[in-house]
């Protein structure tokens, strides 16, 4: 090894290439001309921007939903409570998004004819507008189904039906408490109905644990048994304020108790069943927008968030109020809560009654 006594760097070995030993050790100049040096800032500036847009520009596609008319497929007729609620908000929220927004009934098999279209259509723009009610029973009520729990995701809570009980005018009771006292004093003899597989799940599991004995009667639509008990046929009716409505102002039935956690605003005496000493009988009637599964989570917020922005309009409430429903917007989590319980209800009474799919309810 050279040594290094009395040599000058370059003799010793540390030859840098064209530089002395001292500017060895300082730090790089920046090369070439300012021009250049401005280009490749420039050029760094350019890269960084491109890297920004690219984590923003999937989301910002997605916000621009709708991109063509959306669809509400509703699994009830023409005049119903939730046909009209879907008309409402799909003529507000056709203004807010800039497309049309077109409203389509799929009326029958329990609900499954419109939940099957809906799911068919594998599409974000065709959403389901429904009760909870229509479909929370089902695994328990049908063998086969053609969609899974799964394909229904909850986007937003829109109402609350007003679900009451009623009886005929007729009948000498003035009380939930005094027509099962009558119940009790002639089993077998008072009928009943109800207008959706949960009622029937919560009113069969109440009768079994309060040793009641009533007659079922089953219906294929949730009309005819309101005007059954206008007539003194069914002495028991669990449904929509707007269905049975028409016959207590003809004066033909009462309204016992109502089932929603809240008053009918204009009838606030009459009470709830928590209050009427039921509460095993309390539900609210949930109504609201279902997405597809695969449905990107900012459009089902977006949509939400809409939905509670037109809910604000008081004509909206006004309107939903005369057709038997409470406006109650919610966002998609809390919406999914709801249902969940309502559903670990009905699942919990069919494992008590032994109940199996395709069983009838009694």
């Amino acid at each position: 090894m050279p040594t290094t006594t009395g040599a000058s760097p370059r003799a010793a070995g540390y030859h840098c290439v064209g530089k002395t030993l001292k500017e060895a050790s300082l730090p790089n100049k920046p090369r070439g001309t300012p021009m250049d040096r401005n280009r490749a800032a420039f050029a760094a500036l350019c890269a960084g921007c491109l890297l920004v847009l690219a984590s923003v520009l999937p989301a910002a596609a997605q916000t621009s939903w709708p991109t063509r008319n959306v669809r509400f497929i509703v699994p009830l007729g023409p005049g119903s409570g939730a046909d009209i609620g879907a008309r409402l908000f799909a003529d507000k929220l056709s203004v807010r998004w800039g497309k049309p927004v077109v409203v389509e009934n799929r009326p029958g098999g329990d609900g499954i004819v419109a939940i099957a279209a809906f799911v068919g259509a594998h599409d974000d723009h065709t959403l389901l507008f429904s009760p909870a009610s229509t479909f929370t029973a089902h695994p328990f009520l049908h063998e086969k189904l053609p969609y899974e729990q799964s394909d229904l995701l909850p986007i937003a809570r829109v109402s609350n039906t007003i679900v009451v009980i009623a009886a005929p005018a007729s009948l000498k009771v003035g009380s939930l408490a005094e027509l099962m006292s009558l119940v009790r004093e002639q089993p077998g003899r008072l009928n009943w109905a109800t207008a959706t597989g949960i009622s029937d799940f919560l009113f069969a599991s109440f009768l079994r644990k309060a040793n009641l004995e009533m007659s079922k009667v089953p219906y294929r639509d949730t009309v005819q048994p309101a005007t059954d008990v206008g007539e003194g046929r069914i002495q028991f009716y669990w449904g929509a304020l707007a269905i049975v409505r028409p016959h207590v102002q003809a004066g033909k039935a009462k309204i016992l108790a109502v089932s929603n956690s809240v008053h009918i605003p204009d009838e606030p005496a009459i009470p709830t069943v928590k209050e009427a000493g039921f509460p095993t009988l309390a539900f609210d009637g949930l109504v609201g927008l279902f997405g597809p599964r695969d449905m990107a989570e900012d459009v089902r917020e977006r949509i939400a968030a809409d939905i509670r922005e037109v809910a604000g309009d008081p004509t909206i409430g006004a309107r939903l109020l005369s057709t038997g429903q409470l406006v109650s917007p919610g966002r998609p989590a809390e919406f999914a809560a709801s249902i969940d319980e309502q559903r670990g209800v009905v699942a919990r009474i069919a494992k008590e009654m032994g109940i199996k799919p395709g069983q009838p309810v009694q």
